[in-house]
């Protein structure tokens, strides 16, 4: 399972036009569940999205989570973060989840979101054309993936 934590002043995201979901200081998220994921993995994915420590404090020093500064989320599905780059110059997705069961994955990796203290969590649409709007701040952008921390086990 892979995201991209993005700190953002402000996101939004845009089906046919339509502003769907939108967050203010916080976290805009691309989330990509693959193969071999579970829901283990997403929850793990949530605890660490919700505690990372990027945020700064009082002496300008990235030391608060998104629970501290009461931040908010725009969580986007994004399959392509699944690409594989290694033959070629077409990326392969091979390794993304279906899309029945991302689409799961990706409702549920939301509601973790929630049950760690995240309070306000909009969602782009999932399989849809989006257009995304952020504005990055630092930037901080910071990747994960739940395959780094299977192998310290």
């Amino acid at each position: 399972m892979r995201a991209v934590i993005q700190r953002v002043l402000e996101a939004s995201v845009k089906v046919d036009g339509k502003i769907i979901g939108s967050c203010q200081k916080g976290y805009m998220i691309l989330f990509c569940a693959m193969e071999n994921d579970t829901l283990e993995d997403i929850s793990l994915l949530a605890k660490k999205v919700a505690l990372l420590r990027v945020f700064e404090d009082e002496d300008e020093k990235m030391n608060k989570s998104i629970l501290d500064v009461n931040g908010e989320v725009l969580c986007i599905s994004q399959f392509t973060l699944a690409a594989d780059t290694r033959k070629g110059n077409r990326p392969s997705f091979i390794k993304a989840l279906s899309p029945d069961l991302a689409s799961k994955y990706y409702d549920k990796f939301c509601e973790e979101l929630k049950l760690n203290g995240i309070n306000h969590i909009d969602k782009g649409e999932f399989g849809a054309d989006m257009k995304v709007s952020l504005i990055n701040d630092g930037p901080v952008t910071i990747i994960l993936d739940t395959d780094i921390w299977k192998k310290d086990k």
